[in-house]
C-alpha cells in the first residue's frame, strides 16, 4: 500500500503523521488550535508539518485531512470547525493545502475518516453495508450503503448525533429537540453520574465520574455505575433501533472513550435492541467494538488520501 500525509484534526490539537494501509509509520508533534488565531494560521503550520513529513517520507503519494465540522467532501470545503471558535468561516482548506504541497489532498468529516478505516481494513471489512458511532465528548457517525460512502445531497449526512431520541426533550444545537448527544455525551453522562451518586448520599466530583472512572467503578461491582452503563445503553439502543428500521446495516460498530468498557456497554445494549427489534432485524445485527482506537481517524484519513489520489474514492 502507498503511503499517505494524514491529519486528524481536534478541538485542542492536531494529529499529524505518515501512513500505509492499517499502519502510522510515524507521528509529528501536535499542532495547538490555541496557537493560532486564524484558519489560515492554522493550515501554514499544517502545511510546514507535511513538508517535514514528506523530506521524510517523499515518496508518500497524497494527504488527507479529517475535521469535525461540517465539511464539503466534493469542493474540499471546511464550513465551521467544531470547538475551534476562529475558524466560523468558509474555507477551501483542500485546494490551499494542495497548491502549497503539489499533492492530491482530500478532506472529509472526522467521523467518515473513522467509517472509512473500519470499513476498509477494520471491524467492517468485508462487509458491504455497516453503520459506525463514534461515542465520545460528542457522537459522530458515518454511513456505508451497498459499498459506498453515504454523504447525501448537502454532504452533511449521518450526523448521528443530532438524530431524535425524544420529540420532546432537550434542545440541541440547532433547535432540534431531543438529539441523543444531549444524552450521551461524555460531559451528559458525567453530570447523571454526579447526580446518580449524590441521590445516593455519596457525593463525586465530575473528575471522579468520567466515562474511565465510571467503568472502574462499574468493574468494581458499584451498582450506581452499573445502573448508569445500563441507562447509556438504553439511550444508545433508540439510535441503533432507528438505524435498523431506516437502512438495515450488517453491523453497526461502535468506538470511542465509552467503547472500551466492553460488556459493560454491550451486553446491556444489546439486551435493550432485541426487546425492540423484530427478530430479523436482530438476527442480522452485528454489534462491533471498532477495531482502531484513537488513531482511527489518522488511519482513515491516510486510506482516503490514497484511494483519493488513485482515483478510487467515491
Amino acid at each position: 500500500m502507498k503511503k499517505a500525509i494524514a491529519a486528524d484534526f481536534g478541538g485542542t490539537s492536531i494529529k499529524m503523521g505518515v501512513t500505509q494501509g492499517d499502519s502510522i509509520l510515524v507521528k509529528a508533534a501536535p499542532l495547538l488550535t490555541a496557537a493560532y488565531d486564524s484558519p489560515e494560521a492554522i493550515i501554514q503550520a499544517m502545511c510546514a508539518t507535511a513538508r517535514d513529513l514528506l523530506q521524510r517520507h517523499p515518496d508518500a503519494s497524497a494527504v488527507g485531512l479529517g475535521m469535525p465540522g461540517w465539511t464539503d467532501f466534493h469542493r474540499g470545503v471546511l464550513y465551521q470547525l467544531t470547538n475551534v471558535p476562529v475558524w466560523n468561516h468558509e474555507v477551501p482548506a483542500r485546494d490551499i493545502m494542495q497548491q502549497a504541497l503539489g499533492l492530491p489532498v482530500v478532506l472529509d468529516n472526522d467521523a467518515n475518516c473513522m467509517t472509512y478505516a473500519e470499513w476498509k481494513l477494520g471491524a467492517g471489512r468485508g462487509l458491504e453495508s455497516l453503520a459506525c458511532l463514534t461515542l465520545g465528548t460528542g457522537i459522530g457517525g458515518g454511513i456505508v450503503i451497498h459499498n459506498r460512502m453515504l454523504r447525501g445531497k448537502t454532504v452533511s449526512a449521518a450526523e448521528l448525533g443530532q438524530t431524535c431520541i425524544d420529540w420532546r426533550g432537550r434542545s440541541g444545537p440547532f433547535g432540534n429537540r431531543g438529539a441523543i448527544e444531549e444524552y450521551i455525551g461524555n460531559n451528559e453522562f458525567t453530570a447523571e453520574a454526579v447526580a446518580a451518586y449524590a441521590s445516593a448520599g455519596i457525593t463525586r466530583t465530575a473528575e471522579e465520574c468520567t466515562p474511565y472512572q465510571l467503568t472502574i467503578a462499574a468493574q468494581n461491582g458499584c451498582p450506581i455505575a452499573h445502573s448508569l452503563y445500563n441507562g447509556y445503553a438504553e439511550k444508545l439502543s433508540s439510535l441503533i433501533m432507528n438505524l435498523m428500521y431506516s437502512i438495515v446495516p450488517e453491523a453497526v460498530i461502535i468506538g470511542g472513550g465509552v467503547a472500551q468498557a466492553g460488556d459493560l456497554l454491550f451486553k446491556p445494549l444489546r439486551e435493550h435492541l432485541k426487546a425492540q427489534l423484530f427478530p430479523v432485524h436482530y438476527a442480522a445485527l452485528q454489534l462491533l467494538p471498532a477495531h482502531f482506537g484513537a488513531d482511527s481517524g489518522l488511519i482513515g484519513a491516510g486510506l482516503m488520501a490514497t484511494d483519493y489520489a488513485a482515483g478510487g474514492l467515491n
